[in-house]
């Protein structure tokens, strides 16, 4: 769910969120791909840490999977974050195909696992396509307890994650800010107190953080989703990186609302993921503005 503004409030909302006058502007694929001049700005996203969330993709990828990831891999995205599974693929069988195209899935979207079977072999299908990390994407639930039981559970299998070599993470969206569960207390709270900061990392979507912030009435979203990042126990290391339509619908990177210079200042991390789950024209498109903003912007 995101949370949208009036057009009445255009300038309200580019000073709550650090805008200038040419963000506000950026409305094209050329002007996402060159970021407006950032003063003193020398810092760039590595190009090995840059990546694409490949739900992004996912009409593409139900197309033609192979195709999809070729053009990925031509764009210069070295890495993919797997989501929707291997599409009639064996993990060894798409570790070889990846490795051709000289892409690496350093991440995958995975749900928490039924058992422990399952949770076995979720590892070993990581380890086989020389993954990094991977991220639990999505959990939502008005009960404490429930938030509680899942905390407990994620301890568990990044226990097991890290005996096997590979790094567990969460991945946020709005609700876990908005929701309240009692007293107060949101999953975020629960989250960042439950999960051990020695096995489990974050992964902040710094779209839906900020969306957090407009949920919970920051006069300054961007700088709520900054102060999450710096006040969580556990270790941001993934960034997913997409943006914001005055509207609050996603946008292509560079053509919304988020100063992105400022989360990445603010906090500098392993692996920085484009995404949008709306692309503006199409997911190729959207693909290709954000491989060139990460590539351009300074910070």
């Amino acid at each position: 769910m995101c949370y949208g503004y009036g057009p009445s409030r255009r300038s309200l909302l580019a000073a709550g969120l650090g805008l200038g006058a040419a963000a506000l502007a950026a409305a094209s694929p050329a002007a996402a791909a060159t970021p407006p001049h950032h003063h003193g700005g020398r810092e760039r996203v590595p190009p090995g840490q840059i990546s694409i969330q490949l739900w992004t993709v996912r009409d593409d990828l139900a197309q033609n999977y192979d195709t999809t990831l070729t053009y990925l891999a031509e764009l210069g995205y070295p890495k993919v974050e797997l989501a929707l599974g291997y599409f009639g693929r064996t993990a060894r069988q798409l570790r070889d195909f990846l490795d051709g195209l000289g892409i690496e899935a350093s991440s995958s979207h995975d749900g928490i696992s039924p058992d422990d079977a399952a949770l076995e072999t979720k590892i070993e299908n990581a380890l086989t396509l020389g993954q990094t990390y991977m991220v639990v994407p999505y959990l939502a639930s008005d009960s404490l307890d429930e938030w509680k039981g899942w905390a407990e559970r994620m301890n568990v299998e990044a226990q097991a994650a890290r005996k096997a070599g590979l790094r567990y993470g969460y991945h946020n969206h709005a609700h876990e800010f908005t929701t309240d569960l009692g007293g107060g207390v949101t999953p975020w709270d629960v989250l960042t107190s439950e999960l051990d900061p020695r096995l489990v990392h974050l992964e902040i979507d710094i779209y839906w953080a900020v969306t957090g912030g407009v949920g919970r009435g920051s006069r300054d979203p961007v700088k709520f989703a900054i102060d999450v990042i710096r006040r969580a126990p556990q270790r941001v290391l993934q960034y997913h990186v997409k943006d914001r339509h005055l509207d609050g619908d996603m946008a292509d990177l560079g053509t919304g609302t988020i100063d992105f210079r400022r989360v990445f200042d603010a906090h500098r991390v392993r692996e920085y993921i484009v995404e949008n789950d709306t692309p503006d024209v199409t997911p190729r498109q959207t693909s290709e503005v954000g491989y060139r903003y990460l590539r351009k912007i300074r910070f």
